[in-house]
This record gives C-alpha cells, structure tokens and sequence, in this order.
C-alpha cells in the first residue's frame, strides 16, 4: 500500500486544461495569430505551451508579454464562468484520505488556483499544495515532484504520482515515483506508455493505492 499520494492538479482534480488552451488562444488571435492546438499539445509535452508557436512565428517578446497579461484575464473569466468540475472527484478524496496523506502539485499560478478553490472542497484534504511559485524548475523537470516528496518526508516508493499529461509523467518518471494516469480528452494524445497505470476515473485510484506493494 502507497502512504502518500502526490496529485496533480489542471485536468485531474478540475477541468481546466481546455480553458487555459482556449485563452492563449484568444489571446493571440487578438494580435492576428492563430494557435495550433496539434502543436500546442506537442508542445505541451516538451513543459512549453501557448507562446512557442507565437516567438517561431517572430511574434516579439513585448507583445508577448503584453498578451500574456490578457490570456490569464482571459483565463481567470473562464474559471469564474464555466463548469470545471470532475465528477467523482470528491467522493475518491474522501475513500482514500483515511489510508493516504494527500497533496498537490501543479504548475498553476497560486492566483488561479485560489480562485478555482474559492468554493471548492478539494484542498482541504490536502497536507500542503505546491504552485508554480514553489519550485525553480517547472515539470517535465524532477524539482515538482522532489519538492513534495521532501516536504512529506517521504520516499519515492512510499508515493505515487496522480497526473493526466506527458510533461507531468515525465516529470514523475524522472523522481522514480509511480505513476497513475487518469484519462483527459484534452490530452488523450500524449504518449503514456511510461505510466505504471491508466485509469478512465479517479474512483480507479482507490483500489490502486491501497493494493500497491
């Protein structure tokens, strides 16, 4: 049995990978460009996103800069408007954190991750939460993962991963933590052959952690 579970967070405890996507995407067809969702994806993979394609296509980095200001405005409207809930997710924290210790670690700003918990049920299951100001070197990197870990005071064998994307899996890999991948549709395409399971719903997990070796 797995003692800790490090969870990540956009796209496995609420839905928001699509918005994120979305408002990058409006936010540079505000300037004439139209982001490629194929190569966003791919991108993903690689820990860049929304403003790689725009710096290829000599887009410059004062109107990057400008324009990034607007996708997290952007951003921030679709948390406070549209459904990002994941069913089931609440009911699967509640079955594991009598056996478990919980925590998160995302990449999302904590601006934004405060704003999607104003009146969610979620965090207080968890020990800690890291955001992206927690760390130096963001996922597919190793520091995320280590950092939990270290603040648990735990092994990597005693844990496993919760994640929904290659750059978070790679970055699970990379601190030898087993890994769980629960099925998202914005990034059903990546590859997650490395993954030590794939599950289509959170409730899946249960059995998993408390089954583990």
């Amino acid at each position: 049995m797995k003692k800790f579970v490090l969870f990540d967070h956009d796209g496995v405890l609420v839905d928001t990978e699509l918005w994120y996507f979305r408002a990058g995407e409006r936010a540079l067809a505000d300037v004439g460009f139209t982001l490629d969702g194929e190569q966003y994806l791919r991108d993903m993979t690689q820990g860049a996103g929304t403003w790689a394609q725009a710096r290829a296509a000599g887009i410059d980095e004062a109107t990057i800069r400008r324009q990034r200001k607007v996708r997290d405005a952007y951003y921030q409207e679709s948390l406070r408007t549209e459904d990002i809930e994941i069913a089931g997710v609440v009911d699967a924290l509640t079955q594991l954190s009598p056996h478990v210790r919980m925590a998160i670690v995302t990449t999302s700003k904590r601006s934004d991750f405060e704003l999607i918990h104003e009146r969610r049920q979620i965090v207080p299951f968890m020990e800690f939460v890291l955001c992206r100001e927690d760390y130096e070197l963001a996922k597919p990197h190793p520091e995320p993962y280590l950092t939990g870990l270290a603040r648990f005071g735990a092994t990597a064998a005693e844990t496993v991963v919760v994640e929904d994307s290659a750059r978070g899996l790679a970055s699970a890999i990379a601190a030898s933590i087993d890994s769980v991948v629960v099925d998202n549709a914005f990034t059903r395409s990546h590859d997650f052959s490395g993954a030590s399971y794939r599950i289509a719903q959170l409730s899946e997990l249960v059995s998993i952690v408390l089954d583990a070796p």
